[in-house]
């Protein structure tokens, strides 16, 4: 990813480049694009754009970091007034039975977790796109998922980007950044195996006749 993001700087420069990084963070959830390319909008993009920071003095890494933290409250942001603004259909109309399942496995994750599901869900590919909206659709008050947005915008946008960048930079602490960087994907593994164990058992103790619970807010 780092090599190939070189090759995209060097031919369209650090504006373009900045703009091009913001903006697949913000369509992996706003626009869904992330259902279809999740490495390409999230941790393999932002480490590998932090570790091209760090190697390449024409970038800042304040402006790209930054610039991250905005672009993935707002993609989130925007998921989420859609689930407000357009119900349920909203989802429903969304790909095929691939998608279908992945909508049903985030609406039990939101269940299990409530605020934290929207933080632990920037961990998870299929989280990142599904849980915003379905946090709009099950009602949940604005300021709550904006701060638990805002927090995981933070710890896994501006985090994983300013990781890579050390990781480039300071060779002292570079065994130290691939290190976070292996556990911040290793608790995206943790996170979802629990929520899916979870899921197994709820439904293992539910009657067979009992309507499937609906998502709180």
């Amino acid at each position: 990813m780092a090599h190939d993001l070189a090759n995209f700087l060097g031919d369209v420069g650090p504006i373009v480049f900045y703009l091009a990084v913001w903006g697949l963070v913000f369509a992996g959830t706003a626009l869904f694009v992330g259902v279809f390319i999740p490495f390409i909008t999230g941790d393999s993009l932002l480490f590998g754009a932090g570790i091209l920071t760090g190697t390449h003095p024409e970038l800042s890494i304040w402006v790209l970091a930054i610039g991250v933290g905005i672009a993935a409250v707002l993609g989130d942001q925007v998921g989420f007034w859609l689930g407000r603004r357009l119900g349920r259909p909203y989802l429903a109309a969304r790909g095929g039975r691939w998608v279908q399942a992945g909508v049903r496995r985030a609406e039990r994750f939101y269940e299990l977790f409530g605020w934290w599901s929207v933080v632990i869900s920037r961990y998870i590919p299929w989280g990142r796109v599904f849980i915003p909206p379905i946090a709009g659709i099950s009602a949940m008050k604005y300021w709550r998922f904006f701060t638990a947005n805002v927090v995981g915008a933070l710890s896994w946008g501006v985090l994983i980007t300013v990781i890579g960048y050390f990781a480039a930079v300071n060779p002292s602490v570079r065994p130290v950044a691939y290190i976070v960087a292996g556990v911040v994907i290793l608790a995206s593994i943790v996170a979802g195996a629990r929520a899916w164990v979870l899921d197994r058992r709820s439904r293992r103790q539910q009657p067979s006749d009992e309507p499937e619970p609906r998502p709180l807010p």
